[in-house]
C-alpha cells in the first residue's frame, strides 16, 4: 500500500519526459528567469544540472548555471543566456526532465505523474473515474477525480491521498487506485 507521495512533479507529462517547472519572465538584466517550480520543496527544481526547455514543442538542452531562492519564489539562469533580451525569448516555455533522470522510489511510494489517469475504484468495484491531477492543501495533498463515459457519474471528486485511509491500493500495472470513498460524497 502507498504510504507516501513524492510530488517532484507535480504537473502533466509528456511521453519520457515531466513537467518539474516553467520559466515564467524574466529577472534583471543578465538573463536571469523567475521559475515557478512544481517539486516540493519547490528548491528541489535546482537539484537538476541539465533542464530540457520545451518552448511550444521544440526543445532543447539548456545547463543551469545558478540558481537560488529569491523572496518568495525561485530564479536561475541557464548557460547560454546572458541577457534580458535572450531570456526574454524564452519566457513561458516549460522545464522538462527525462522520467529516467528522476530518482528511485521506495517501494509505496509514487510521482504524481504516475498517479494522473488511474482509474479510480471503490472497495465495492464502483468506478468513480479517472485520476485528473493532484494539488497540495497543507494538511494532505488532494486527488481531483473526473468522471467519465465508465464511471457512475460524471461528477468531479476531491479525496484527500490519505494512505491506508482512503488510499488502499495504487496498481500502476493494472492502472488503478483501489479507494475506501463513499461515491455520495
Amino acid at each position: 500500500m502507498p504510504n507516501d507521495v513524492s510530488n517532484v512533479p507535480q504537473v502533466g507529462q509528456s511521453g519520457d519526459y515531466v513537467v518539474l517547472g516553467k520559466l515564467t519572465s524574466p529577472y534583471g538584466v543578465k538573463g536571469w528567469f523567475k521559475v515557478y517550480s512544481y517539486t516540493s520543496p519547490m528548491e528541489g527544481i535546482l537539484d537538476y544540472a541539465e533542464w530540457v526547455i520545451d518552448q511550444r514543442g521544440t526543445r532543447t538542452t539548456r545547463r543551469l548555471a545558478q540558481g537560488r531562492r529569491q523572496g518568495k519564489g525561485l530564479v536561475a539562469r541557464l548557460e547560454g543566456v546572458d541577457s534580458r533580451e535572450q531570456a526574454e525569448q524564452l519566457a513561458g516555455a516549460e522545464i522538462l526532465l527525462p522520467k529516467q533522470a528522476l530518482p528511485e522510489l521506495e517501494a509505496g511510494d509514487y510521482y504524481w505523474y504516475q498517479l494522473e489517469g488511474l482509474r479510480v475504484v471503490t472497495l465495492n468495484g464502483i468506478d468513480l473515474g479517472r485520476v485528473d491531477y493532484l494539488f497540495e492543501t497543507g494538511a494532505n495533498d488532494v486527488l481531483v477525480v473526473k468522471g467519465d463515459a465508465q464511471s457512475i457519474d460524471d461528477r468531479e471528486r476531491l479525496l484527500p491521498f490519505l494512505p491506508d485511509e482512503v488510499i488502499r491500493e495504487a496498481n500502476t500495472d493494472t492502472g488503478t487506485l483501489t479507494v475506501d470513498w463513499d461515491p455520495e460524497f
